[in-house]
């Protein structure tokens, strides 16, 4: 049996097959809106004509001085560069010139990003015509207040001088926050670091309201939304992807309305009907790539009690995103918070495909019992026929990084 998933979306976003055993049982998991339609331009153009909760880029722009255009980096799958030309477009409406507009990758605690990345994420054109600047989150920033929930919030000094304040992004589900999107651009996109640290921190205090898909009472998320409304964030853009990278719906609009908007339809279009009691799981990371640590999330569940093989296909050129918070930084250093640990004793051994044994990058992964890094899919293969013979039953996730289980949905309404 043949299988093909997704791979390398920023590296000429092909396929990869994957094949198994004829006498092997093979449940492929999609999320349901895996093969959903590309928008086309007039349905993105209709977008951006009726924005949701706000009046459109053009009204917004006129008169003013300074415009900032902040996007995601490469750690989310945004094509920024189908989207930069709607709004320079309305920008022109307004007669603001390419002399008044930056551009600002709103890292949040991510490392930075080169002109490699900036021209996959926004074409060669933007970098010709703009300034694009990386967030610093460790100097530069304004504080402008402290939210109701304790986090002082500092931002970019760059945005908070710009009189119009733009975002670029998707909405994709989110380990904390329930998804991504809206006023995530704000924090922790160009918060300073500390702001990131509290906002962060509430995981702690208040872990049973976060997780993938929630929503409601989400206190990071409720957090969020008000510094975003601190900082004057005045208009935001989300696309939703499919399993190609492409765009199949776009929110335009006020950022926490537009957001809440797009949240609906999100949780219809990544969700996912797990496999349950499978003995090996294989977790591809397309979407999010670089962070293929949040994959073992949708995995471990679908593993069988007494425990099984887990496969994380994590074959990112660039290796895992670097993390200021989160991670190690030597032997007598890491990130100034813990991250969660996913796995479970169900997962007997964690088989890795990456191009390389990335050593620094495997904390993400947390403890694990048995970790087995590979180069290729024939290792892979190799390992798992080794171990199951003739008879396994086998679970495939074609993007573990913005799916999540059905039944997670379910809980979560």
């Amino acid at each position: 049996m043949k299988i093909k998933i997704p791979q390398l979306l920023w590296y000429g976003n092909r396929e990869m097959e994957l094949e198994f055993p004829d006498s092997w049982t093979v449940f492929f998991c999609p999320m349901r809106g895996g093969e959903k339609n590309r928008l086309t331009t007039k349905e993105m153009e209709k977008a951006f004509s009726h924005p949701i909760g706000s009046k459109t880029i053009a009204e917004l722009a006129r008169g003013k001085r300074e415009v900032v255009i902040l996007f995601d980096d490469m750690a989310r799958p945004t094509p920024v560069h189908q989207i930069v030309p709607f709004v320079l477009r309305e920008l022109e409406k307004a007669g603001i010139s390419d002399q008044q507009v930056r551009f600002i990758a709103a890292l949040g605690a991510h490392g930075a990003q080169t002109a490699n990345d900036f021209i996959k994420k926004l074409g060669q054109e933007v970098l010709d015509r703009f300034p694009v600047y990386n967030h610093h989150p460790f100097e530069y920033c304004k504080f402008i207040g402290t939210t109701q929930y304790g986090t002082p919030v500092s931002i970019n000094r760059e945005v908070m001088a710009c009189d119009l304040k733009i975002g670029i992004g998707c909405i994709v589900p989110h380990s904390f926050s329930g998804y991504g999107g809206g006023g995530k651009m704000i924090l922790p996109g160009v918060a300073h670091i500390e702001s990131i640290r509290a906002n962060h921190g509430l995981i702690k205090t208040h872990p049973d309201c976060v997780g993938q898909g929630k929503i409601d009472g989400n206190i990071p998320r409720l957090d969020i939304e008000e510094a975003a409304k601190m900082a004057g964030f005045d208009i935001k853009i989300d696309a939703l992807v499919n399993l190609r990278g492409e765009i199949t719906g776009l929110f335009v609009g006020d950022p926490i309305s537009e957001h809440h908007e797009g949240m609906r339809l999100a949780r219809e279009v990544y969700a996912t009907t797990p496999a349950m009691e499978m003995d090996v799981v294989v977790v591809n990371a397309y979407s999010k790539a670089n962070e293929c640590a949040i994959a073992p999330f949708i995995g471990v569940p679908s593993l069988k009690e007494e425990g099984g093989d887990l496969v994380i296909i994590a074959n990112e050129p660039a290796g895992q995103m670097v993390h200021y918070l989160f991670g190690e930084f030597g032997r007598c250093g890491e990130g100034g918070l813990k991250l969660p640990q996913p796995l479970s004793n169900k997962v007997k051994r964690m088989i890795v495909l990456s191009p390389f044994r990335d050593q620094v990058g495997a904390c993400f992964f947390g403890q694990v019992s048995s970790l087995v890094w590979v180069k290729t899919w024939k290792e892979v293969l190799d390992l798992l026929k080794e171990e199951w013979r003739d008879k396994a039953r086998v679970a495939v996730y074609p993007d573990g990084t913005i799916q999540y289980l059905r039944e997670t949905l379910d809980n979560h309404r």
